[in-house]
């Protein structure tokens, strides 16, 4: 489940608020448009999806790229000894 830094970066990614406490009564807008409770409750789920489609998104990436790594016949231990890894 999402946290609430989370799932109001997920609302309202340039900020504008500020939180005291863990429940939407403890919000104040300053500087952004206000977002209802509903809207911060629903927020949490949404939040876990978005993140569960980035995570595949990722991993498919990186399966692609393992794999076009292997018809080179190269690993990823290869790019590292080249200096070409990130990992």
């Amino acid at each position: 489940m999402a946290t609430i830094v989370e799932a109001l970066h997920f609302l309202r990614p340039q900020g504008g608020y500020i939180a005291n406490g863990l429940e939407y009564e403890g919000i104040q807008f300053l500087e952004c448009e206000p977002f209802t409770k509903a809207e911060f409750e629903a927020a949490f789920p949404a939040f876990d999806s978005w993140k569960a489609e980035q995570d595949a998104a990722a991993a498919a990436d990186k399966a692609s790229a393992t794999a076009k790594l292997e018809a080179l016949g190269l690993t990823a231990d290869d790019l590292k000894a080249l200096g070409l890894g990130n990992n």
